[in-house]
């Protein structure tokens, strides 16, 4: 029996490598130029979009310089009641609330963030898209283009790939899921979160040649099941990442003070 998931998820990737080739490359340079100023590359995502921030760091062949935004307010840790799916669900899509949580980030003109999201309508994505534009920052969408044949429903009028500089599609459907069972009504086995990951890990392979190419290496997470390296080493590494993280916080410092006051 051949694979019912994994053969269709395969063809779907191969799609993505391909017709992403252009705007992979542009991101990556992005990326690049980012991290070679020693800016921060944040991630931001709500719900099953979160996955793809918390997989690109920290882990195993990540390296400093990403910096995860993760509101646990738009996580669930329930599947019912606090913390769960419905209230999550109904938080990403209240217009201004993400601002209110990315007013206390570090983020600076001249960082790059990428924001993911399958369908790219709700508020949550976008409010964090405008923001970070305003901002002087970069915005890389990884979202679904299936889902631009749906209108807008932000007040904006824009949908996440509308309020981005640079757009990679994952090519995932519009249902997401992907295998259909006979007698059933609806498809299984969901195909958006895998797919976001395996655009932002080529992202991150990409980014780091073209560091590369600049003389640059940056500090990277290796497994301590590796002959030589060892827990200490990982720990190095979070001294050199909590050290960028508060020269961010230092010069985002003053920005921080005046959205307090009211300014």
């Amino acid at each position: 029996m051949s694979s019912l998931y994994i053969s269709r998820l395969l063809k779907l990737a191969e799609r993505a490598a391909a017709e992403n080739e252009e705007a992979f490359d542009k991101a990556a340079t992005t990326l690049a130029e980012t991290l070679r100023n020693e800016g921060l590359i944040h991630l931001y995502g709500s719900g099953h979009s979160v996955l793809p921030a918390q997989e690109t760091f920290p882990r195993y062949g990540s390296y400093v310089g990403f910096n995860p935004l993760t509101d646990p307010r738009v996580m669930w840790h329930n599947v019912l009641g606090a913390g769960g799916v419905r209230e999550l669900l109904w938080l990403e899509r209240t217009e201004r609330y993400a601002e209110k949580f990315l007013d206390h980030q570090p983020l600076n003109p001249g960082d790059s963030i990428v924001i993911f999201g399958h369908s790219g309508r709700n508020a949550s994505g976008i409010d964090t898209a405008l923001y970070a534009r305003k901002r002087g920052i970069t915005v890389v969408a990884i979202t679904a283009k299936a889902n631009l044949d749906k209108p807008a429903t932000h007040s904006s009028g824009l949908r996440l790939a509308d309020a981005a500089d640079i757009v990679i599609d994952t090519c995932a459907p519009i249902e997401d899921a992907i295998v259909p069972v006979q007698g059933w009504s609806r498809p299984v086995a969901g195909s958006s979160t895998v797919l976001a990951m395996m655009m932002m890990h080529e992202l991150v392979a990409r980014t780091a040649h073209k560091l590369s190419e600049m003389g640059i290496e940056l500090p990277t997470f290796a497994s301590p099941t590796i002959a030589g390296v060892t827990l200490h080493d990982t720990d190095q590494i979070y001294g050199v990442y909590r050290e960028r993280m508060i020269k961010a916080q230092e010069k985002h410092l003053n920005f921080f003070k005046q959205r307090m006051s009211g300014e």
